[in-house]
C-alpha cells in the first residue's frame, strides 16, 4: 500500500480515504470482471503501470458518461487520480474530453439549464435586466416537454437534434408538436424536415468561413477546448454564399425584435457588429476572462484558472477533494441479448455525415453495420456479413427496431456490439439515462438481432 497511495496528499488534500480503503477491500473481483468483459490479467497489467507512476492524465469520453453509471464510473476514475496524487502536478490531472472545440467553452457562458445565482446576478448587474430563475430543461427534459405540448418554441443553435437526440421517433414527434420551430444551421439535416407548425430555418456561416465586418474586416469568434484553452478563431474558407449571416447577426438580430423595451437596454447592433463588445461584457460577467480581448489576440489565447490544477485547491467545504464510495449495480442481460454501444465513424462530425467510409475499422461505403464479437456471432448461429434487425429490449413494451444491419465480426469485448450514431439513436429510450446526470444511455442498450434475408 505504501508505493501505491500517496498518503501526503490524501492526508492534506482529500476526505473519505477510510470509508473508501474499506469498500475498496470488501469489493470483489468476479462480477466487477464479468460486466466489463476483461480478463483479470488486463487488469492488473494496467493496475501495474498505475501503480508507480505519479504524472498520469486520465482522459474519457462518452464511452463513460453514457451509461446508467456513469457518474459514478467517472467518480472512480477521480479516486484513482486521487490516490496516486496524480492532481495538481505537471504531467498528470483529470481530463474530460468533449464532442467538439467549444462545449466546455459553452458550460463557461453559462448554457446549462440550472445556471448559478451568481452568474444571473452578473447578467442583471451587467445588463440592467431581471434574468427568470426558474430551472430549465435539459435534452431529454425538454424532449418530453415538447411531447406534452409545453413547449411552443423550439430554436436549435447548430447541430441536428433529432437525430442526435435518443429516441428518434419520439423526438420527431415532439418537434412536429411545437407551434414554433427555429433550425440555425450550416447544412440540411432531418431536423429541418421533423419540424413544427411553423418552421424556419437560418441559414449561418460556418466557423471556418470568413466573416467580414461592415468595413470589411474579418472578425474572429473564440472557443475553449477541453482543456480550458481560450482563443480566437477566424474563418479561412470562402462562403457558401454571399447572403449568409453570422450566428452572431441572428442572434442579435433576434433580440432587437423580440421586446423593444429590452433593446434600448442591450445594445444589440454593436454586439452585431463588434465581437470585441460581446467579449466586453463577457470579462465583466464571467470569472476568469480578465483582458479578455487583448489574451486572445496573444498566440495560442489563454488558459483559464482551475483551482484543482493550478493550486491543488477543492471546491468544498474543507477545500479538500471528496473520496467517493459507489455501490456496484450488476446490469443484467438476459440470454441471447447483446449491449449495444453508438459510436462515430472517421468521415464524421458530431451528426454530420460527409463520408460511407470508416477508416478506423475499415469499413466501406457502409454505414448499417453492426461490429460483434465473432464468439458470439457463432453461439448464435450468424456469420459475419449476414443482415439482422437490431430490436431494444426495454421495460416499457415500445419495440424499437433499426432494420436491416450488416453485421461484421470485429475485436468488442463479448457479450457487447457497437453501431454508428446517429442511425441506432432510435433504439436508445428517451427515459433511459444516467444517474444524477440525465444523459441518455447510448453506450449501455440491450438488444437482439433478428435476421433478415
Amino acid at each position: 500500500p505504501g508505493s501505491v497511495f500517496d498518503h501526503h496528499f490524501i492526508n492534506s488534500k482529500t476526505e473519505g480515504f477510510a470509508a473508501f480503503l474499506a469498500d475498496l477491500e470488501a469489493s470483489a473481483w468476479e462480477p466487477l470482471l464479468e460486466q466489463c468483459g476483461l480478463a483479470r490479467s488486463l487488469v492488473e497489467q494496467t493496475a501495474d503501470i498505475l501503480a508507480p507512476a505519479r504524472r498520469i492524465i486520465f482522459c474519457w469520453a462518452m464511452g463513460l458518461t453514457q451509461h446508467r453509471q456513469g457518474v459514478a464510473t467517472i467518480q472512480e476514475v477521480a479516486n484513482t487520480a486521487l490516490i496516486r496524487g496524480a492532481i495538481g502536478v505537471p504531467g498528470a490531472g483529470l481530463c474530460p474530453v468533449r464532442g467538439h472545440s467549444n462545449v466546455q467553452g459553452d458550460r463557461t457562458m453559462g448554457i446549462y439549464e440550472k445556471p448559478s445565482t451568481e452568474l444571473l446576478d452578473s447578467l442583471d448587474a451587467e445588463f440592467g435586466i431581471i434574468t427568470p430563475r426558474n430551472h430549465g430543461y435539459d435534452t431529454v427534459a425538454a424532449i418530453s416537454a415538447m411531447a406534452r405540448g409545453d413547449v411552443d418554441v423550439f430554436i436549435g443553435m447548430g447541430g441536428n437534434f433529432v437525430s442526435a437526440a435518443p429516441d428518434t421517433d419520439i423526438t420527431a414527434s415532439a418537434m412536429r408538436n411545437c407551434g414554433l420551430t427555429v433550425q440555425v444551421s450550416t447544412k440540411l439535416n432531418r431536423s429541418h424536415v421533423e419540424c413544427g407548425e411553423t418552421a424556419l430555418i437560418l441559414p449561418t456561416l460556418g466557423r471556418t468561413e470568413v466573416d467580414l465586418d461592415a468595413s470589411g474586416r474579418a472578425r474572429s469568434v473564440t472557443v475553449e477546448d477541453s482543456m480550458s484553452a481560450v482563443h480566437a478563431s477566424t474563418g479561412r474558407n470562402e462562403p457558401a454564399s454571399q447572403h449568409l449571416r453570422s450566428e452572431v447577426e441572428i442572434v442579435s438580430g433576434i433580440g432587437s425584435r423580440l421586446d423593444a423595451a429590452a433593446a434600448k437596454r442591450v445594445d444589440w447592433t454593436s454586439l452585431s457588429d463588434d465581437y470585441d463588445a460581446v467579449r466586453d461584457h463577457i470579462e465583466r460577467v464571467i470569472p476568469g476572462f480578465e483582458r479578455f480581448n487583448e489574451r486572445i489576440r496573444q498566440p495560442g489565447g489563454f488558459v483559464l484558472p482551475n483551482p484543482p490544477r493550478d493550486e491543488r485547491r477543492f471546491a468544498t467545504a474543507a477545500s479538500r477533494a471528496q473520496l467517493m464510495v459507489n455501490d456496484f449495480v450488476e446490469t443484467v442481460v438476459p440470454a441471447g441479448h447483446l449491449v449495444l454501444q453508438t459510436i462515430r465513424s472517421h468521415d464524421q462530425y458530431n451528426t454530420t455525415i460527409y463520408g460511407l467510409d470508416d477508416r478506423y475499422r475499415g469499413v466501406r461505403q457502409g454505414r448499417r453495420v453492426l461490429f460483434v464479437n465473432a464468439d458470439d456471432l457463432a453461439a448464435q448461429g450468424l456469420t459475419d456479413g449476414d443482415h439482422v434487425d437490431i430490436v431494444g429490449v426495454w421495460h416499457d413494451g415500445i419495440e424499437r427496431r433499426a432494420p436491416r444491419f450488416r453485421l461484421v465480426a470485429y475485436d468488442v469485448p463479448s457479450g457487447s456490439c457497437a453501431a454508428y450514431f446517429p442511425e441506432t439513436n432510435v433504439l436508445v429510450p428517451l427515459d433511459s439515462v444516467a444517474d444524477r446526470s440525465g444523459t441518455p444511455t447510448s453506450k449501455s442498450v440491450i438488444v437482439r438481432l433478428d435476421r433478415t434475408h
